[in-house]
């Protein structure tokens, strides 16, 4: 066909623009924003689990909000470094790594090659409680927005913003700049903010405080929910020999050495579900105390709850543990009965509840191994010593790599230069070395991430996952990779996460509000990067600036 002459092409778009014009437009109501949005982040929750153990769940709780909303099976922490900080920002700004800055739990600061800590800021201490350092006081390593941010920045301040888990960045990297967090103290038991925030608690923070709930589980144990046979599939006992320091299986008692109720037992209590119950009680002290969801001003009000004990029983026995799997039904039990108290207080209807988690979780080593997979462990420490080795050895300068904090190495490139070195010459010679260690899959160097040629279009999943995952000002200047159902660790027993792979990313992500959501369950892919501008969309706010995901419009009612 030959073009068309400018001319005729005026008539045609006159004639399309005419026939738009004059096609009725059909008016859609869309629903009023809820009055409360309710972000529930299972610290460390593979969708794995989720989908196995649904049969036990109760009424209430996880399978209310699997067969009431709607439910992504295949949604992803899309970013190569997937552990706990780094996942929690993601969840509310919408943004990866690269952008929002928070690249792990801790990393190397690139000037005093100190290691930092991801919500570390000795300008700030927690109100009424020791605060050392390095201690999570503020959100200023966070370098974007949030939601939450952009909720209160819509309704002028009016909207309130709280966060509560049972980790300082669990509460802060959810709770965004202008939000307001509390976190568990293990030294004591109670919840704590910071000066950051306020100078003081409130007075219904202070009450709360007052009645002391943390100790009423001294002396207790914990003890399977559920009958012997509904444990049948799980990992074997054997697989984790007793310590001096536990029994390592059923039941778990909860008591200090010392005999009195002290840090000691407040410690004791983070790999138990009294964490999460702890966390969910003073969730709600603050509704009452903040009037969440009924807002004097008639604003909507956002709630983050990080719920952190299933992921230190994850990292002490493995997703595939009976200490797991109970873990997750008495959860499940716990949201039920907090749920039901949200929706009494708020009003059913009201209320938008989203669950995700920051990061799945591998198998432990030993249980792939007894499933005829390659897994083990490699020492960051150990890596990085035969590394300086082999650089040594072949540019006769000790100590080339100056820091690690896997999976970044930092190179010493001040020596490199001043040895009349190309820095990529012993980027690719350190890289050349790594990749024949145990365990390690692939690394990328400085170079190449400067260069773009990690995440290009055309290269793998996993190339594009690190490169999100890399920001050039914080980031290392070699990226080591292990191999699937291998880890970074320096111990014998237990697991971690961190890699770039499914059992790693892939997260549960269900929304449900009928209000406002179809229910149903969504094979599409999406990430949690999603979940900000999702909700952005059903508050009418702006969504937060770094903000890379999408509005999941096939889930959204639109009359």
């Amino acid at each position: 066909m030959r073009p068309l002459s400018f001319a005729a092409s005026a008539v045609l778009l006159f004639t399309i623009h005419t026939v738009q014009a004059a096609t009725p437009t059909v008016a859609v109501a869309l629903p009023a924003p809820p009055k409360l949005v309710v972000v529930l982040v299972v610290d460390g929750l593979p969708n794995e689990q989720l989908q196995r153990y649904r049969d036990q769940f109760g009424q209430g709780g996880l399978r209310r909000l699997m067969d009431q909303g709607a439910t992504f099976s295949n949604a992803h922490q899309a970013h190569g470094v997937t552990v706990t900080a780094v996942g929690h920002a993601a969840i509310l700004s919408g943004a990866y790594p690269y952008q929002h800055g928070i690249i792990g739990n801790n990393w190397i600061d690139p000037v005093t090659r100190q290691s930092v800590y991801c919500t570390e800021d000795a300008a700030y201490t927690y109100i009424g409680e020791e605060t050392k350092a390095g201690d999570g006081t503020s959100p200023n390593r966070l370098r974007v927005d949030t939601l939450g941010d952009q909720l209160r920045y819509a309704t002028g301040n009016r909207a309130k913003v709280i966060a509560v888990s049972g980790k300082d960045r669990g509460a802060i990297l959810l709770a965004g700049k202008s939000g307001t967090p509390y976190m568990y103290m293990d030294k004591t038991g109670n919840f704590a903010s910071s000066t950051f925030y306020m100078q003081q608690h409130p007075q219904w923070a202070q009450r709360y405080a007052a009645t002391k709930p943390q100790e009423r589980y001294y002396g207790k144990s914990w003890k399977p929910l559920l009958a012997d046979a509904a444990y049948a599939t799980d990992a074997p006992d054997e697989l984790y020999p007793a310590t001096p320091a536990s029994p390592n299986r059923f039941p778990f008692a909860y008591y200090s050495d010392s005999g009195d109720i002290d840090a000691g037992y407040y410690n004791r209590l983070k790999a138990s579900p009294f964490l999460d119950e702890l966390t969910l009680d003073f969730a709600r002290a603050a509704v009452e105390g903040e009037q969440l969801g009924n807002n004097p001003a008639g604003v909507p009000d956002l709630l983050g709850v990080s719920l952190s004990a299933h992921d230190y029983v994850n990292h002490a026995y493995g997703p595939e543990s009976k200490m797991s799997h109970d873990h997750l039904q008495r959860l499940d039990r716990m949201l039920a009965n907090f749920m039901s108290y949200i929706d009494r207080k708020v009003g059913a209807g009201k209320v938008l509840y989203v669950l995700t988690a920051d990061h799945g979780f591998p198998n432990t080593p030993e249980f792939a191994k007894a499933a005829h997979q390659d897994a083990g462990r490699i020492d960051g420490a150990k890596l990085t010593d035969a590394l300086n080795g082999a650089l040594a050895a072949r540019y006769g300068k000790p100590k080339l790599v100056i820091a690690q904090s896997v999976p970044n190495l930092h190179l010493d490139y001040a020596a490199i230069d001043k040895l009349g070195l190309a820095r990529a010459d012993v980027e690719h010679s350190a890289a050349q070395f790594l990749r024949t260690q145990a365990g390690v899959a692939e690394v990328f160097t400085r170079t190449q991430f400067e260069a773009g040629a990690v995440g290009n279009a055309g290269t793998t999943r996993l190339g594009v996952l690190m490169q999100r995952a890399w920001n050039r000002e914080l980031s290392g200047d070699l990226i080591v990779i292990t191999k699937p159902n291998w880890l970074f660790g320096s111990g014998s027993t237990g697991t971690s996460h961190g890699s770039p792979y499914a059992y790693d990313t892939n997260v549960p992500l269900v929304l449900s509000g009928p209000a406002w959501i179809k229910p149903g369950h969504y094979g599409q892919y999406a990430e949690t990067v999603d979940i900000a501008p999702t909700l952005a969309n059903l508050l009418r706010v702006r969504p937060p600036a770094g903000a890379e995901g999408r509005v999941l419009t096939e889930l959204l009612r639109t009359n």
